[in-house]
């Protein structure tokens, strides 16, 4: 499937990992938003589960292990060219997770990766998408006992 003018949306995963206050992002090394901060993640393989997804997408990215704890967000990313057609569109499926173990090291689609203290983050011009969703992560982490599941709805995003 093309990534670029995609016939149908993509399913993408993001991890959003806190040391203190401090969570982890990643330069991006590849459009769309080259060049810019956001969390670490990527496309979810065919016969891969979105855990599996965003576990592996952390390692290549920044050779972080993580344990994904929490769904964070759901959300759409969708950026059109200036003919307005869609260049591409993303379901993003970001979850809170836990640092492991690891090295941090920026590789595969990061240019940089980093704990960037959160009082800082508007002088990495992450998109207020991205940052809505660390809100929520940090919030989450903050109040585990206050994510609510419907009656009768596990807890798997598997």
């Amino acid at each position: 499937m093309n990534r670029k003018y995609p016939d149908q949306p993509i399913v993408g995963v993001g991890g959003i990992i806190f040391r203190e206050e401090q969570v982890l992002l990643v330069k991006r090394g590849k459009e769309p938003g080259l060049g810019q901060w956001s969390i670490p993640g990527g496309v979810v393989r065919r016969g891969e589960t979105l855990k599996e997804a965003v576990v592996r997408e952390i390692l290549e990215e920044t050779h972080l292990k993580v344990e994904v704890l929490a769904l964070a967000k759901v959300l759409e990313r969708i950026f059109r060219d200036p003919d307005g057609r869609v260049a591409y569109h993303y379901v993003l499926v970001d979850f809170l997770c836990r640092f492991l173990d690891g090295a941090l090291q920026p590789d595969s689609d990061a240019q940089d990766a980093r704990f960037v203290p959160l009082k800082d983050l508007p002088s990495y011009e992450v998109v207020p998408v991205t940052l809505e969703v660390i809100r929520r992560a940090d919030w989450l982490r903050k109040n585990p006992e206050a994510e609510i599941t419907p009656p009768g709805v596990g807890k798997s995003y598997d």
